[in-house]
C-alpha cells in the first residue's frame, strides 16, 4: 500500500519531512503516528490509514514533498480497514518523466540548454552576459514549477535567476510565488557589455570580523522567520507612524470588570482582546488598510482577520489569527485569544489557527518596550505595535483650566507598505485605533 501525504489545510501545497516515527520493518496500528511533517510554522503528525508493517521510506528527513505525494510503502495487515483511496495515488514516475519544454509564448530565450529528466542546465557563451548576480546553473524544474512558469509566461532563463530555498537548490512553489509578487525583477534581464558600468552600484564585498563564540544553528522555525523578515523588508517600502493614546478610562474599566468578566464568561480579560476589538472597528472605518498587493492590483480583503504575534517558549514567534474579528463580541474575541495563546504555549496550534490573517498586532509592551517599529507580516500591508501602558504626569485641560493628572499612556506605532498605503490613510487609521482605545467599552457584556 502507498502511504500518501494527506491534505493538511487550505492553501498548504507542500511539507518538510521532520522525523519518521516508524522505521522500515516495524509494525504499527491504524491511527499510529508514522511521520512528523512541517508546514509553514506548524508541525503535523500524520497517522497511519491502516494497520501494517513499514516496507520502505521513499522520503528522508529534510525532504520537501508536495501534498498527495507517496511518502512510503507498507504492507497492510490482514483484516485491517483502509482509508486510502487508489484514486489519490500520484504516479510519481509519470510526473518525473514529464517532458520539459521552454514555453513557446515567452520572449526570452535561453542561450543554451541541456535537459536531463527534470534537470535543466543553463549555459552561456559569456558568463558575464547575465545581468543578475544570481544564476542557478543546475536548475531543477518540477511539474508544479513548470505549470506555474507556463501560466505566467516565465522562461527557464528567468526561472534560473530566482533564488531557490528547496533541498539541494530546488525551486519551491513559494520561491516562484514570492518572485512574481516582487514584480518579476529579472523579467527583462538583458545581456550587458563586458565592460563594467562605472556608475552602477555594487554590493561591497566586506570581510567583516564576526568574532568567535558559541555557534547555535537556527532551527527550522527561526530560519523561516529570518527568511520572511528579509523578504518583507525587501518587498515592502516600510514607513512607520506613531501616536500616543490615553488609556486611563480603558485601564480603569478593565480593572473594575475583569473579575466579573471571568466569572460570567469563564475567560480572562487581558488587554489583547481589547486591542483586537479596537483594530477591527478601525478597519471597518478604513478598509483599504486591510489589503494585500498582487502585482499592480490591490486586493481589499472581505474578511477582517486580526493576527496577534505570540512568543513561543522556544523564543520563536508565531501569529495565530482571530477570524472575522469585526463580527464577534468582546467575550468571543477573548475566548479565541485565550484558546490560541494556551495552544501556542503548548506548541499545539493547528494550521487553521495561523492562516488567513489580513492585519497583525504585535504587543511589544508585553516585554516592557515603550514602542516598536514592526516588520509587516506579508502579504499584509500594515502591522500595529502596542507599547507598554505607563502611568505618567500629563497636562489635562478641563473647562479651559490646565491641571496635572496621573494618566495611563501608551504609544502605538503602525508600519505600513508605502506602495499602496499613503501617509493620510496610515495616519488616519492609526489615530482611529487610538480613539477607539481611549473610550471604555459598554459594561453590559
Amino acid at each position: 500500500m502507498d502511504f500518501i501525504l494527506p491534505k493538511m489545510g487550505e492553501s498548504i501545497t507542500e511539507g518538510t519531512i521532520l522525523n519518521w516515527l516508524v522505521q522500515e520493518g516495524e509494525a504499527f496500528e491504524e491511527g499510529d503516528i508514522l511521520v512528523e511533517v512541517g508546514t509553514d510554522k506548524v508541525d503535523n503528525e500524520v497517522p497511519a490509514p491502516a494497520a501494517g508493517i513499514m516496507s520502505k521510506h521513499l522520503c528522508s528527513n529534510g525532504d520537501v514533498v508536495e501534498i498527495g505525494s507517496v511518502l512510503a510503502h507498507f504492507e497492510k495487515s490482514v483484516g485491517s480497514s483502509n482509508s486510502t483511496s487508489s484514486s489519490n495515488t500520484i504516479d510519481s514516475k509519470k510526473s518525473s518523466e514529464k517532458k520539459k519544454q521552454i514555453p513557446d509564448h515567452t520572449s526570452t530565450q535561453l542561450s543554451g540548454t541541456v535537459r536531463n529528466d527534470n534537470k535543466l542546465k543553463i549555459s552561456s557563451s559569456n558568463s558575464n552576459s547575465i545581468s543578475s548576480s544570481f544564476v542557478n546553473q543546475d536548475l531543477f524544474v518540477s511539474p508544479l514549477i513548470d505549470s506555474i512558469a507556463r501560466k505566467h509566461h516565465i522562461s527557464y532563463e528567468e526561472l534560473a535567476r530566482i533564488p531557490a530555498t528547496g533541498i539541494e537548490g530546488r525551486l519551491r512553489k513559494s520561491d516562484v510565488v514570492n518572485y512574481i509578487n516582487e514584480g518579476r525583477p529579472f523579467q527583462f534581464a538583458q545581456a550587458v557589455s563586458n565592460e563594467p558600468d562605472p556608475t552602477a552600484y555594487r554590493i561591497p564585498q566586506l570581510k567583516l570580523d564576526k568574532g568567535t563564540g558559541k555557534i547555535i544553528e537556527m532551527d527550522r522555525m527561526r530560519s523561516m522567520i529570518a527568511d520572511h523578515m528579509v523578504y518583507s523588508k525587501h518587498t515592502s517600502p516600510h514607513v512607520t507612524a506613531y501616536v500616543e493614546a490615553d488609556l486611563t478610562d480603558l485601564v480603569n474599566w478593565r480593572n473594575k470588570n475583569k473579575a466579573h468578566f471571568q466569572e460570567k464568561h469563564g475567560e480572562r480579560l487581558t488587554f489583547t482582546p481589547l486591542f483586537v476589538d479596537a483594530v477591527a472597528r478601525a478597519i471597518k472605518e478604513y478598509p483599504n488598510i486591510n489589503a494585500s498587493v498582487d502585482g499592480k492590483n490591490i486586493i481589499v480583503k472581505e474578511n477582517i482577520n486580526v493576527g496577534m504575534a505570540t512568543a513561543l517558549q522556544s523564543g520563536n514567534l508565531i501569529v495565530p489569527v482571530v477570524k472575522n474579528a469585526d463580527q464577534k463580541s468582546l467575550q468571543e474575541i477573548a475566548a479565541d485569544v485565550n484558546r490560541m495563546a494556551n495552544l501556542a504555549r503548548e506548541n499545539k496550534l493547528g494550521g487553521d489557527d495561523i492562516k488567513g490573517g489580513t492585519f497583525t498586532i504585535s504587543n511589544v509592551g508585553t516585554f516592557g518596550s515603550l514602542m516598536g517599529t514592526p516588520i509587516i507580516n506579508q502579504p499584509e500591508v500594515a502591522i500595529l505595535a502596542t507599547g507598554i501602558i505607563k502611568k505618567r504626569a500629563e497636562v489635562m485641560t478641563r473647562d479651559g483650566v490646565d491641571s496635572i493628572e496621573i494618566r495611563s499612556m501608551m504609544m502605538l506605532s503602525l508600519s505600513f507598505d508605502h506602495r499602496v498605503v499613503d501617509g493620510f490613510l496610515g495616519g488616519s487609521f492609526l489615530k482611529q485605533v487610538a480613539l477607539n482605545l481611549e473610550v471604555a467599552p459598554d459594561s453590559d457584556f
